[in-house]
Order: structure tokens, then sequence, then C-alpha cells
């Protein structure tokens, strides 16, 4: 049970995600995310703790204060924060999150409105990929301007509905996203 019912999760989860990705122009993304959810390393961990209404992560980390699989996974796929932290180069900063590049904060959220929909089914609305990033953003080690960039871009799907979205990210966000973007008082500038 636990095998088909996570290899259904995560097929499902990747062809909303490449259907997306496709969507907005991001193809080669599109094709190659989460791939690394069929290693052992990921797949083994998903089906020993699956439960089919979030990631089997989730419950490996409350049982054993850490999940082999996440660790796994967040250190191959560059479309999640954590991938991107590490020490400042500032003496005495610790860790920090580094600014990502436009094109993985916006497969990151494409990943959380996919997750969103694959595990809310009928419940998910245009808001609620925001509402779960607001919730776990206290606790994000995440750089300012990624984290900007992405309740900007979570905040037009809540605020303006999907297809919005996905013509915005092609008409504006693609037209360079290998540019660089920065926010001025509080106004994101895309270069």
């Amino acid at each position: 049970m636990n095998i088909r019912g996570h290899l259904k999760t995560i097929n499902h989860h990747k062809k909303l995600v490449t259907l997306m990705c496709f969507k907005v122009g991001l193809y080669k993304q599109g094709l190659l995310h989460d791939l690394s959810k069929y290693h052992p390393k990921e797949f083994i961990p998903g089906i020993i703790y699956y439960q089919g209404t979030c990631s089997p992560y989730n419950m490996e980390k409350k049982l054993h204060r850490l999940s082999k699989g996440w660790l796994h996974h967040k250190g191959r796929n560059p479309h999640h924060f954590e991938y991107w932290i590490d020490m400042s180069p500032v003496p005495g900063e610790g860790f920090v999150g580094m600014k990502m590049p436009k094109r993985y904060v916006l497969e990151m959220v494409i990943d959380r409105i996919c997750a969103s929909k694959n595990y809310q089914k009928d419940a998910y609305k245009d808001d609620s990929a925001l509402i779960y990033y607001m919730r776990g953003r206290e606790m994000m080690i995440i750089d300012p301007e990624t984290d900007f960039l992405t309740r900007y871009l979570l905040t037009i799907l809540a605020k303006k509905g999907e297809d919005y979205f996905i013509s915005y990210v092609r008409k504006v966000l693609l037209k360079n996203i290998d540019g660089d973007y920065h926010v001025i008082n509080q106004k994101l500038v895309l270069d």
C-alpha cells in the first residue's frame, strides 16, 4: 500500500510541476524536477513514512529528529531554499541564505503550488501555497530578496489567479530569467 501510494503521490506531483513549468517556459527544469525522489535514499524513506497527506520527510523528522531522505533531496535540488544556505562571507554572521537565481525561485514557487494541489486536492485554492509559505517563513534561513520574490509571486497567484500568474511569469519574469533582481523600497526590480 505504501509503495503504491508514495509512487502515485510523487508521480502526480512531478506531473503537475512539469506541466506548470512547461506553461511558463521552464522546459528543462520541468523535465528534471525532483528526479532524485526516485533514488533509493529518498524513495525508501518515502515508502516507510508515507501518509498521503504531507511529505513523508515530515514524519521521518518527527520520529527521528532528522530525515536522511530530505537531507539527500535538498542537497541535490537547487529549487529548495535550503540548498542555498551557507556560511556568510561576513565573519560572525554564521549561516545565511544566499540569493537564489530567478529560475530556481520560480521552480520553488511552482513546486509549492503543486505540492499544495497534490496534498489538498479539492480543498486547494489559489492562496493555499502562500498560506503554507507564510506559516513556515519565520523558521527559514532565506535571503531577504529571495523571500520577497517568492512572496511576490505567491501573492500574484493568490490575488489574481493561476492564469494571470502564468501570464505574468511568461511576459515579465522570463524575459530575462538569468538576469538579477533587487528589492528597492519594497518594490521588485528585475534586471
